[in-house]
């Protein structure tokens, strides 16, 4: 693992995250995390994007010492309720964030927002101790896809200040097809369209994956709205063409949500 001064050149991730259940469950999947965070150099910090922090014509960074723990969700058990995530923000990487990109310029969000699910359920198997500095870059959703891309590109260089750069979605999220029942039988568009995009990355084919991923129907049906989406742009703007790619876990959850969980260049 090349390093600089300022630490390690983390990879890039992008989990799948599915069922905010997830987080107090143990199961292959949490515990795919757990290993993730175990052999991972240890970051300097962490960068979610996540599918549940969107945002309308302006990118925004969380910048606060302290961030909040949103339960973003409903109509669940107490117990997730009651999980307790407090890792530190980081500033100083917001800043620095911030000063990469005058196109779209970023913009420091003081407290408005906090630490949703899409980052707290992950990170919660990932480094326990939530002693990791953790920050989030909300999503542009006025944009398309490329725009997303391009970004995850300027974010790039952070790998080699030791920050970890976790895109945290579904590529397959289709809410109103979704059954409850943990033996539900996966769609069969689901695995078609799950399968579509496992080709196109081990190929490399980006730009199918920005322009072509709702050309079909499985595509339509896999990706109803764009949010659970867009934070697999961002890890693939991040990554290098050099950089090695394994998947971390691969499954599909409540007959019409993909698990899979990808990293590039560890």
């Amino acid at each position: 693992m090349s390093r600089s001064s300022d630490g390690p050149r983390m990879p890039v991730l992008f989990i799948g995250h599915g069922n905010p259940m997830n987080a107090i469950r143990e199961t292959p999947f949490s515990r795919a995390l757990g290993k993730i965070g175990e052999e991972l150099p240890r970051p300097k910090a962490v960068l979610c994007v996540s599918a549940h922090w969107m945002t309308q014509g302006a990118t925004r960074v969380t910048h606060m010492r302290n961030p909040r723990i949103i339960y973003d969700f409903y109509g669940f058990p107490q117990e997730l309720f009651a999980v307790q995530y407090p890792a530190p923000g980081d500033p100083e990487t917001a800043e620095r964030v911030m000063a990469k990109s005058s196109d779209p310029v970023i913009q420091a969000d003081e407290g408005a927002w906090g630490l949703d699910h899409g980052a707290w359920c992950v990170l919660k198997h990932m480094y326990p101790a939530a002693d990791v500095p953790v920050l989030q870059l909300s999503i542009d959703m006025t944009k398309g896809p490329a725009f997303h891309y391009a970004l995850g590109r300027k974010l790039k260089e952070f790998r080699h200040e030791g920050v970890l750069l976790v895109g945290s979605g579904n590529v397959v999220h289709n809410l109103r097809r979704v059954n409850l029942a943990d033996d539900a039988r996966p769609l069969d568009w689901a695995v078609a369209f799950d399968e579509w995009l496992k080709q196109r990355l081990e190929e490399r084919d980006y730009d199918s994956v920005i322009h072509r991923a709702m050309d079909t129907t499985a595509g339509k049906l896999s990706i109803p709205t764009p949010d659970h989406w867009f934070p697999l742009l961002y890890t693939l703007g991040a990554a290098d063409e050099a950089d090695s790619l394994r998947f971390e876990y691969e499954g599909i959850e409540n007959a019409s949500i993909s698990m899979r969980c990808l990293s590039l260049g560890r």
